[in-house]
C-alpha cells in the first residue's frame, strides 16, 4: 500500500452540510483544485470516501 494518497478538490462544498464541510477542512482541502498529499490511513480514507463526490484521488 503507498504511504500517501494525493486528493484534489474537484467540485465546491458550498450548500453542502456542515459535516462534508468540515470534512474538506479536515483533509486540508480549502479552494478548488487544492491538491494535499495525505498520510495512507483508515482514518484519512474514512474521511476522502465521506466526500468522494466532490474530489479526485490520484
Amino acid at each position: 500500500m503507498a504511504e500517501t494518497i494525493k486528493v484534489t478538490l474537484v467540485k465546491s462544498g458550498i450548500g453542502k452540510n456542515k459535516k462534508i464541510r468540515q470534512t474538506l477542512r479536515g483533509l486540508g482541502l480549502t479552494k478548488l483544485n487544492k491538491t494535499v498529499e495525505l498520510e495512507n490511513t483508515q482514518a484519512i480514507r474514512g474521511m476522502i470516501q465521506k466526500v468522494s463526490f466532490l474530489v479526485r484521488i490520484g
